[in-house]
């Protein structure tokens, strides 16, 4: 595989883990920080804002999955994809975890 299949799939790894929160919040009917509240990425936004923004992150994830190659089984991609997965996971719940203890 070429690198940038490599690259690919970590993006894919963050930007699909960057779904889960947007969706979980927005079909729970919650509001929870986007790109697109003021301020951006502190403000709240909508229910409906998070689920669209987290179909989005779906779309892209899905066609950087896709792109990167990641579900041939390559065993370096699946484990360049999780750690994308992983690197996201952990930076949004440091900065979450601070957010709410202020």
């Amino acid at each position: 595989m070429a690198w940038y299949d490599y690259v690919a799939g970590f993006f894919a790894g963050m930007i699909l883990a960057n779904f889960v929160p947007h969706f979980v919040h927005g079909i729970s009917g919650d509001r929870f920080p986007t790109p697109f509240a003021k301020p951006p990425g502190k403000g709240l936004s909508s229910p409906t804002v998070n689920v669209v923004w987290a179909l989005f992150n779906l779309a892209v994830g899905y066609v950087l999955l896709r792109a990167g190659k990641v579900p041939t089984g390559d065993y370096p991609a699946v484990t360049i994809f999780f750690a994308g997965v992983a690197l996201l996971s952990t930076l949004s719940s440091v900065r979450f975890a601070r957010k709410h203890a202020a």
